[in-house]
């Protein structure tokens, strides 16, 4: 069956694409030397971890406890959880899932590590512990110097933990070639301020984790960085195609959708509304529209009601009949994802399979 006879509004990905996004970074990462601990918050689907690990990652990165607990069927050896667990519920989890295998978590402050501890020494469990250093994005993150430094000392005096390194995210690598080198630069010396407060105290570091797809071209120059937490590069879209990090033909998941009215000159009206595509606006490049309609470049997509999604139809591009199916490619991939129960699987515009998307939703 051809991808456009599905029933739309549907999502699918374009296995060959996959497949060539996989292989570059892996080959980049191979090259020099940084370990891969992709995060799957990006595709939360067990197939996609696994041709991660398959193309050798180290191990995969997750938001929530619910992630890890999905992923932990992938094979994956080691978790990293990027975010501040806290609450006893999601502590006695944790500690659940510590039990079947390696686990690291990322921490900021030491309210947060007590009560891991409390749990985790009470359940009879332990796992590595990252300090968060904020490199300027301003969302998590202890200040690079002596409070990172303290909390590292503290949660090595804590049972259950054991203080493995530094985890920072570079979410501020943003926009043009240009910019995000100028970025990076700031970035680089935030990290290495931070680094350089665990050697003055003689605190090894065992992991230093950082990266994020916009920046990861670029993270080679990043000293004492051991690896990279790329996400969207497994799929790709609008947001990063306007800095320059894919092409056009590296966005492997799209929706097809129908045009299901033309009654209004001008415009016509898709079957893919917020619902289907997300109302994220673009963070790059024009910041204007709500996902590229690939048969018609010229075209905006400019508004998503719940269930509609209107297209401001250019002279320069063809006229559509309802029935007629488009193609977008995302502005924001990773909640796209998210609001799919399945994801169909294509190659040479043939659908394949499908996969569900077992991580939906786990936001707990």
């Amino acid at each position: 069956m051809h991808y456009r006879e599905l029933d739309t509004p549907a999502l699918f990905v374009d296995l060959d694409i996959l497949g060539r996004n996989l292989d570059t970074m892996a080959r980049y990462c191979e090259k020099h030397t940084l370990g891969l601990r992709p995060h799957t918050k990006t595709h939360k689907m067990l197939e996609v971890a696994r041709m991660q690990l398959a193309h050798g990652a180290i191990g995969l990165t997750v938001a929530k406890v619910g992630e890890a607990e999905v992923m932990s069927a992938s094979g994956a050896t080691e978790i990293l959880i990027a975010y501040p667990v806290f609450g006893e519920k999601k502590s006695e989890r944790l500690a659940r899932l510590a039990g079947e295998r390696k686990i690291l978590v990322s921490i900021d402050s030491e309210v947060t590590a007590r009560g891991l501890s409390k749990v985790l020494s009470h359940q009879g469990v332990s796992l590595g512990v990252l300090v968060e250093v904020d490199v300027g994005v301003g969302r998590c993150g202890l200040p690079p110097g002596p409070k990172a430094v303290a909390l590292a000392r503290e949660i090595d005096r804590l049972p259950g933990l054991e203080f493995r390194g530094l985890m920072t995210f570079f979410g501020n690598v943003w926009g043009s070639l240009e910019e995000r080198e100028k970025a990076l630069g700031e970035v680089t010396s935030q990290l290495e301020q931070a680094c350089e407060a665990f050697r003055r105290e003689k605190i090894p570091l065992e992991i230093v984790s950082g990266g994020s797809t916009p920046s990861a071209p670029l993270t080679h120059g990043v000293k004492d960085l051991t690896e990279i937490r790329p996400g969207t590069y497994v799929f790709n879209d609008m947001n990063t195609y306007h800095q320059g990090s894919c092409r056009l033909d590296d966005c492997a998941a799209r929706v097809v959708a129908t045009v299901v009215s033309t009654a209004v000159p001008g415009q016509v009206i898709l079957d893919a509304g917020s619902k289907t595509l997300t109302s994220d606006p673009l963070g790059a490049g024009p910041a204007t529209g709500h996902g590229l309609v690939v048969e018609a470049p010229h075209s905006q997509l400019f508004k998503l009601n719940e269930e509609h999604g209107y297209l401001r139809l250019s002279p320069e591009d063809p006229a559509f009949k309802v029935g007629d199916t488009v193609t977008v490619i995302p502005n924001h991939v990773c909640p796209c994802v998210n609001l799919h129960d399945e994801v169909f699987t294509v190659r040479n515009e043939e659908v394949v399979g499908s996969w569900q998307v077992a991580a939906r939703g786990k936001v707990r």
